[in-house]
């Protein structure tokens, strides 16, 4: 059996499942069957590549971690993929299997939109959570399109949260507060736990960013492959750094994901290297290509999986999921990484 096999075969969904099974048998059988293309045939390549991996990924089931997992998606860069990382990557973790959070910290409510969630005027919010205590349980929605898919909206009152928490006592630990009471809720109600919590915040390091990133104990970091895509990473590992120290020393970068990656352009492929080069721990195999589907799908109020769940953005945000599911949540010392990258 070939490696590539071996690693479709032996699943890398759950380290404690047993090798192989009738299923990895007959995906192991369906693989052989596909055809090998190369990049003189560029389009053959992705069909091929694109069939395998919908072979290896339909009908997984992802091993539930230990505990809960708490992400934020982080870039002090605009236009990397924040949202579109933070909801597609949540919407494959749930269709493997596993109960998934997110939490819209994001004033323009652009994660709300993609998980089809009600967050007009006046609808109970995460703005209602940080400022007021609403308890997180009155807030959260189920996303009808993904079951195991729950989100906590964002509406427009929380544009003025960050001024409204400056005033208030423990103003940085308010969203850690709201979800460690409503984990110890659902913990008393007999409630399924969540396997993972993803914070998606705004661009800008304000009070809603700090209390995302005190509210999580890994990062997400995306990074577009393109020109100056490691301008501000520097500064946003120092920040890190910084709520370390000052606020929360379990937080640390677990996982990069570069987004926006076209394998044929040299300058993808330099970036992807350059970054692998500095963070060859953090950074995922996966890597997340241009996809008109991946931008459309937020137009419809879905994620990609819902939008088209066989197109190539698809199989590559449950490609990650897979992946993040994988891994353990080893701490990384982002003062280390923050000097590799200098």
């Amino acid at each position: 059996m070939s490696s590539h096999e071996n690693s479709v075969t032996g699943g890398s969904i759950g380290a404690g499942q047993s090798a192989v099974g009738p299923d990895d048998r007959r995906r192991a059988a369906l693989l052989r069957s596909v055809p090998e293309a190369d990049d003189t045939t560029p389009l053959a390549a992705q069909l091929a590549e694109d069939a395998r991996k919908r072979i290896q990924l339909h009908g997984a089931t992802f091993e539930k971690p230990s505990e809960t997992r708490i992400f934020t998606i982080a870039n002090q860069k605009g236009g990397v993929g924040k949202t579109t990382t933070a909801v597609n990557i949540a919407a494959a973790l749930a269709t493997g299997g596993l109960n998934v959070l997110v939490i819209d910290n994001d004033p323009q409510g652009n994660a709300s939109t993609a998980l089809g969630l009600e967050h007009h005027a006046g609808t109970p919010s995460i703005y209602d959570v940080v400022i007021d205590d609403v308890p997180l349980s009155d807030v959260i929605q189920p996303c009808e399109e993904i079951p195991g898919l729950y989100g906590a909206p964002a509406t427009i009152d929380l544009s003025g949260a960050e001024i409204e928490l400056v005033s208030m006592v423990a103003r940085e630990n308010r969203l850690r507060n709201a979800l460690r009471d409503h984990m110890d809720w659902r913990d008393e109600n007999d409630e399924p736990r969540f396997d993972y919590i993803i914070v998606d915040c705004p661009p800008s390091l304000g009070l809603l960013t700090i209390n995302a990133f005190v509210a999580a104990r890994e990062v997400i970091i995306p990074i577009q492959c393109e020109y100056y895509a490691l301008e501000g990473l520097s500064q946003l590992l120092k920040n890190i750094e910084l709520i370390r120290g000052h606020l929360n020393p379990e937080l640390h970068v677990s996982t990069i994901l570069l987004t926006m990656f076209d394998k044929r352009t040299n300058l993808a492929r330099e970036v992807a290297a350059e970054v692998r080069q500095h963070f060859p721990a953090q950074t995922l195999d996966a890597t997340i290509p241009r996809s008109v589907r991946i931008s459309e799908a937020p137009s419809y109020g879905q994620t990609v999986l819902t939008y088209d769940a066989g197109s190539t953005g698809a199989l590559a945000y449950l490609e990650a999921a897979k992946e993040i599911a994988a891994r353990a949540a080893t701490p990384v010392e982002s003062a280390t990484a923050e000097k590799e990258n200098s």
